[in-house]
């Protein structure tokens, strides 16, 4: 399988007045086109420090993140917006809906930032609402939806632009267990059904089993890297 992202000894280190705070700590590992990944840690570990910089979030302290052959650290922002735009598609932990828009204007809007007309992204967005279950609330504001509902916009959201990756932050954290099942359903079969990359971070070991490849990150070290069918790697995949 093809390369999608490869991340080489990559650290981050914040300073907070006199102390340095390590977050990660020379972190090296691959991940391939179609792939589901996921980070699982507890809280602290580093692992959406992690997702930050694969999105060109933040900078690394030192090492390479490759995504797609370019080198995010040496993008400058509007580089980086427009990397984002085409490529990348985020699910939030806190759905991150504009209360004022309706499901089809949240889940539409990252079209908008592309300049698509708006007949495209309304067809667009009003299939993928459709494919996530909610089909009759096009017009609902966030409010009138459960959690669960704003979550499945979130994933229609994520998933409109058709980008190549997803990361999926923390997805169901706030999300009963039945819900959860059905939103990495959703997430994870759209994914597979595409063949986009999908990335999860989260501390709970029942959604890291959905993934292909499970990468074990604790206090910014990478611990071990877990295949689904039982391989064991080292720091480099």
């Amino acid at each position: 399988m093809d390369t999608i992202i490869e991340i080489k000894d990559v650290s981050k280190i914040y300073k907070l007045g006199e102390e340095r705070v390590v977050a990660l700590n020379g972190v090296s590992f691959v991940i391939d086109k179609g792939e589901i990944c996921c980070f699982l840690g507890t809280s602290g570990s580093g692992k959406s420090t992690l997702l930050n910089l694969m999105a060109g979030l933040e900078k690394p302290t030192r090492g390479q993140i490759k995504i797609k052959g370019i080198n995010m650290e040496k993008l400058n922002e509007r580089q980086l917006v427009l990397f984002r735009q085409r490529y990348i598609g985020f699910v939030f932990q806190s759905y991150n809906l504009l209360p004022t828009l309706t499901a089809m204007e949240n889940v539409s809007m990252p079209l908008a930032f592309r300049g698509i007309p708006r007949n495209i992204r309304d067809k667009r967005a009003r299939s993928l609402l459709e494919a996530v279950g909610l089909g009759t609330h096009l017009m609902h504001r966030p409010n009138q939806m459960s959690g669960g509902q704003q979550q499945r916009v979130g994933v229609a959201r994520a998933f409109v632009g058709k980008p190549e990756i997803v990361f999926a932050d923390e997805p169901t954290g706030n999300l009963d267990s039945k819900t959860t099942i059905e939103v990495m359903d959703i997430i994870t079969g759209m994914a597979r059904q595409n063949g986009q990359t999908l990335i999860i971070v989260t501390h709970d070991i029942s959604i890291a089993e959905y993934a292909d490849k499970i990468i074990h990150i604790k206090d910014g070290i990478i611990q071990s890297i877990e295949y689904t069918n039982g391989e064991e790697g080292g720091s480099l995949a």
